[in-house]
């Protein structure tokens, strides 16, 4: 160390989707202050409802030995902890190795905001001095805005703008080494197989895992050098291919934060850089295509900030009245991989085997659940999160609003695409197909994606018989089109009965049958920093802060008509009994305050079927202390402001 007074500062680093030495901000601020004391907690009780499904919980047992072994290497370890309440196990460290700081890097996710800020809270209560740092993002979420101050809802204009700001090329060293910290208390550590992310009955599932994938930081960064070096040029035709190694393959590593997405960036600017010297007009355009995909991830964590309802209700107000039709027999035909439609079949069966599917596929089976089968697209995006290797709850959030509609960018909710249209397209020889639905591996190329169409001759001969070892179509095409088509009129229909019930005085009440709340108008979103908390620096997180969606007027999307957002309807019944405004409640972050709202006014429940979950958890609950309560809602909460408190 450069001086003997920083020798003696000692520093917890609060790893959590971080798990990497290279270009780590709050490592590496961490080494150059003195004294290090690396900690993971691991807290299944608050993972709640987004408790890791099992491939995710064994890619992050694998990154969790392999970052053991790593700052071993460097001279110090990571200490594990499994415990009931994280602050509780950071206050645990703090007496037991007289810590006076603690640092992490940001996470975006509605839960996490609540959770982390009413950590800085209380370590600051105490006197501990607390910084977070960007380790997962090229630009913060409260850094791109447009020219009114407001956040981006559609993701063309955040990438050109996020596209057209300058960034430095900042890349953190590992350190060279290490200076632990003496332990003169008690932690109670324990060992990796002691966190218990994975049970015996997966292990043997959970094999088959290592011989495709290898988690790891250094791992990581093989992955990336690969990729670049051998497939980036490739990628704006092998990304169409639904089977393969047509991708990155770089999400579950991004996830983790085993790696740098900032290195990411750069390695591939480079490249392009060096195409377009070289008037090479394919690789420019695979780079351009690659950094999109990157930007779609950024824009993720981008809406589920700016937007913390996201993970629980649209971001358009358009399925507030939507019939959904929640069958648990068809969405038990849907995860199975029963449709009778191929290619949605050999995507979710190859999810169920590997918890990877490509980006395409993720649409198509998606697409399907939501407009063939009517599904509840947070069933869709629960069961996504229980069973991707890269599962990531804003990217899922993303993905699912999208094609359900919810999104102003997003796919128009009565367009509805063919599966055999699609696997024509994605999958010409049926060669994906025929890899994961062994039944139809002798069909023709020709019938390959619509076996119900083909002769019975054909059927025999390549030993198909539909409806016995091949289901037929659940639903066929003109009958579903026609089912959509009566949902979205009947949305329509409901929506306009709710307003005129309303401008007639009567308080007729009409609740998304998915959900059981209420959806609003986008929110106007101002940043307003928080400054109670003297120990914060410029590069500390901050937390959203809405505008009353009142004077909001974004159009909503809809093929056959166009007409603004409707006004904030006046609050339910159950909300004027517990003292709380339309405005008010609009205002606070889901994350604490859904479940309450559910309790009294869901029809259904946001759990998928428990018999359908991997994880079998419960819809997210709120925070288990009054205390906490306040927390949020007085700190967190998105407080109502006016627009000249700036940003």
């Amino acid at each position: 160390m450069s001086s003997s007074s920083s020798s003696s500062n000692k520093t917890i680093v609060w790893f959590r989707r971080d798990l990497r030495i290279d270009d780590n901000p709050a490592l590496a601020a961490a080494a150059k202050d003195g004294g290090v004391f690396p900690v993971y907690i691991w807290c299944p009780k608050e993972e709640d409802q987004f408790y890791p499904g099992r491939v995710s919980r064994w890619w992050l047992k694998q990154s969790l030995t392999h970052l053991e072994q790593s700052l071993k290497s460097l001279g110090s370890e990571l200490v594990l902890i499994k415990t009931n309440s994280t602050l509780s196990a950071l206050l645990n460290c703090i007496n037991a190795t007289g810590a006076t700081k603690v640092v992490f890097n940001h996470l975006y996710d509605p839960v996490s905001l609540v959770r982390d800020h009413n950590i800085k809270e209380k370590l600051a209560e105490v006197g501990i001095s607390v910084q977070s740092y960007n380790g997962d993002l090229l630009y913060e979420p409260w850094e791109i805005y447009d020219e009114k101050g407001q956040a981006f809802t559609t993701f063309d204009a955040y990438w050109d703008k996020c596209l057209n700001m300058q960034m430095e090329p900042i890349s953190l060293l590992p350190p060279w080494r290490l200076l632990p910290v003496a332990v003169t208390g008690t932690v109670e550590r324990c060992s990796i197989e002691d966190l218990g992310l994975e049970n015996e009955t997966e292990k043997a599932s959970n094999s088959l895992l290592g011989r495709a994938w290898s988690p790891g930081w250094s791992n990581a960064d093989k992955a990336l050098t690969e990729f670049v070096e051998r497939n980036l040029f490739d990628y704006s035709k092998s990304r169409l291919k639904v089977g393969g190694n047509s991708t990155s393959l770089l999400s579950p590593y991004l996830h983790f934060g085993e790696l740098s997405v900032r290195k990411v960036f750069q390695s591939a600017r480079m490249k392009q850089l060096l195409w377009r010297r070289e008037h090479n007009t394919q690789g420019e355009e695979s780079v351009t295509l690659f950094l999109r995909a990157i930007g779609l991830r950024e824009y993720s964590r981008y809406l589920t900030f700016n937007f913390p309802f996201t993970h629980e209700r649209p971001l358009l107000s358009n399925l507030k009245y939507f019939p959904w039709h929640a069958d648990a027999n068809r969405f038990k035909a849907w995860r199975q991989g029963r449709t009778g439609y191929p290619l949605v079949d050999a995507g979710m069966r190859e999810l169920w085997a590997t918890g990877w599917i490509h980006n395409r596929i993720r649409v198509i089976v998606s697409s399907f659940a939501v407009k063939f089968l009517l599904l509840p697209w947070r069933w869709g995006m629960k069961y996504f999160w229980d069973t991707l290797l890269d599962a990531d709850l804003e990217c899922d959030i993303l993905g699912w609003q999208y094609i359900s509609g919810s999104l102003p960018d997003g796919h128009d909710l009565e367009r509805l695409d063919s599966p055999e249209i699609q696997g024509a397209k994605f999958d010409p020889e049926g060669e994906y197909v025929r890899q994961w639905l062994p039944e139809l591996a002798r069909i023709p190329t020709e019938w390959v994606h619509h076996p119900w169409d083909a002769p019975l001759t054909v059927l025999k001969a390549a030993g198909v018989e539909l409806g016995l070892n091949y289901p037929k179509p659940v639903i066929d095409i003109d009958t579903a089109r026609e089912h959509l088509r009566e949902a979205i009129f009947k949305m329509w229909e409901t929506e306009a009965a709710a307003k005129a019930a309303t401008s007639d005085g009567t308080n007729e009440e009409v609740f998304d049958n998915s959900i059981g709340m209420e959806t609003s108008p986008i929110p106007k979103v101002i940043l307003k920093e928080m400054s109670s908390c003297p120990t914060y620096s410029s590069n500390d997180q901050r937390v959203p802060s809405f505008q009353n969606g009142n004077h909001s007027s974004l159009h909503r999307k809809r093929a056959k008509y166009e007409e603004r957002l409707p006004a904030d309807q006046p609050r339910n019944n159950h909300n004027k009994q517990a003292g709380t405004s339309r405005g008010e409640e609009d205002l606070c972050s889901t994350a604490e305050s859904s479940a309450s709202k559910r309790q009294s006014i869901s029809r259904m429940s946001f759990s998928i079927p428990q018999s359908c979950s991997s994880s079998g958890r419960t819809p997210l609950q709120e925070y288990n202390s009054s205390d906490t309560k306040q927390s949020t809602q007085e700190k967190i909460n998105l407080e109502q402001t006016s627009s000249k408190n700036g940003k």
